[in-house]
């Protein structure tokens, strides 16, 4: 329902390859941490947006999306569902193309608000999965 196979596509392959992963830190025990990685190797700019503003995975860490001195395409969010609306907020202020919530990670009025503003957006769902599906 968050994400139909057409968004799913348009995100990962048309909407560009420099994606800010709210949430990724060092701690490799993490989801954020394997996804980026994966995300990597398909391509995409892995762009670390934590409060520790840590290099991660080669990148250099940022406290907030706001801090993110270049253009993001895609932000993906891994915090829980009740901080995210502020995020996909953010998302649209910056600029992105499109806001990604990871699995479990779901705020129906800001899937609203983010489409309205012109936003791809998918929620409850995972683009480690989804990529390598993509043919």
């Amino acid at each position: 329902m968050y994400g139909d196979e057409a968004t799913i596509r348009k995100i990962l392959t048309e909407s560009g390859d420099t994606w800010a992963v709210v949430g990724l830190s060092s701690n490799q025990r993490r989801a954020a941490y394997g996804v980026a990685a994966v995300l990597q190797r398909y391509g995409k700019r892995v762009v670390p947006v934590h409060p520790k503003a840590e290099t991660v995975h080669g990148e250099q860490g940022y406290a907030s999306l706001a801090d993110i001195p270049f253009e993001v395409d895609v932000v993906d969010v891994f915090v829980n569902s009740e901080l995210a609306g502020a995020l996909a907020d953010e998302a649209v202020a910056k600029g992105a193309k499109a806001v990604w919530f990871q699995l479990g990670v779901i705020d129906e009025a800001a899937y609203d608000r983010t489409r309205a503003a012109g936003l791809e957006m998918v929620m409850d769902r995972c683009p480690a999965i989804e990529i390598p599906l993509l043919r």
